[in-house]
């Protein structure tokens, strides 16, 4: 694990956190635990760097059904390290983004932002009211953690995406963070990655199923 990977880590975990309204993460030996407490999601482990050592002794201790690792390490590496009892899914990538000043994207649809405690969101509005793009910031310090940037599925292909990002970078910048941090699908990695974002390490989750 390098030093830059364990720091976004950090971050992300603690906005994520804010993003998804659960107790903040703490710490543990193998990185950090956090309590989600929702059905199908109770806890999550996550792990900044990738020991096969480490994540088989972990994994053997963990038997509630429901508890989730997300590990920085590729799919097939961290299934070699798993029993048949964990459901391995797709791969996913940890990227970051120095944020800058940047000119906002020209949109037809009405931008709306609301500010919670630590956590901003950006949606853009249908002519019917109804949310046709969104998206979340967590801040952790000087990072933002973009979480949960969805597109209506009747709204898609029109760059509101786009519009989204800079809108949740814009408020972020307002708000004193220096960077963007975010874990992208590999389908989101490629307009992350249009968008000036880097791709700093692999990331795959497993979920204990039995």
């Amino acid at each position: 694990m390098t030093e830059q990977v364990g720091e976004l880590v950090r971050d992300w975990v603690h906005g994520w956190a804010r993003c998804r309204e659960v107790a903040p993460p703490v710490a543990v030996p193998e990185g950090y635990r956090l309590r989600v407490d929702r059905p199908g999601h109770l806890v999550r482990h996550v792990l900044p760097g990738f020991d096969p050592a480490a994540l088989r002794e972990l994994a053997a201790g963990l038997t509630t059904v429901d508890t989730w690792l997300k590990v920085c390490g590729p799919p097939d590496q961290v299934t070699a390290c798993l029993s048949g009892q964990w459901s391995v899914g797709a791969q996913e990538f940890l990227m970051s983004l120095d944020l800058t000043p940047e000119r906002a994207p020209v949109t037809s649809y009405p931008v709306e932002v609301a500010e919670g405690v630590d956590v901003v969101d950006v949606r853009l509005r249908a002519p019917d009211g109804s949310v046709a793009a969104s998206g979340r910031i967590g801040l952790a310090g000087k990072a933002a953690v973009v979480d949960q940037v969805e597109t209506a599925p009747a709204h898609r292909r029109r760059g509101l995406g786009r519009v989204v990002m800079a809108g949740l970078g814009a408020q972020a910048l307002t708000r004193g963070a220096r960077r963007a941090v975010l874990v992208a699908t590999e389908d989101g990695q490629g307009l992350y990655h249009a968008l000036g974002w880097t791709t700093r390490s692999s990331v795959t989750a497993a979920r204990r199923t039995a």
